[in-house]
């Protein structure tokens, strides 16, 4: 995954601002203790902290990929 995948789903989810206080707040203890932040500028794999992200704010695995596209209704 590239970062810029990982920051798009990461303000999709959770809105710009609450993202980058989960990137530089939120400690991961499944990846070592350390906070999004830190592992991206440590080059861990994106989607390994977006998973790790996800599973500590209790996403819905059916969203780890992104939020399902909404359908604009057609014009009749």
């Amino acid at each position: 995954m590239r970062l810029t995948k990982f920051n798009e789903l990461m303000v999709d989810e959770f809105g710009a601002p609450y993202a980058q206080v989960l990137l530089k707040d939120l400690v991961l203890g499944s990846l070592g203790d350390r906070t999004g932040e830190q592992l991206i500028k440590a080059g861990e794999d994106p989607r390994l902290i977006w998973a790790a992200i996800c599973e500590a704010q209790g996403v819905p695995k059916e969203r780890w990929h992104g939020k399902p596209a909404v359908k604009k209704a057609s014009a009749s």
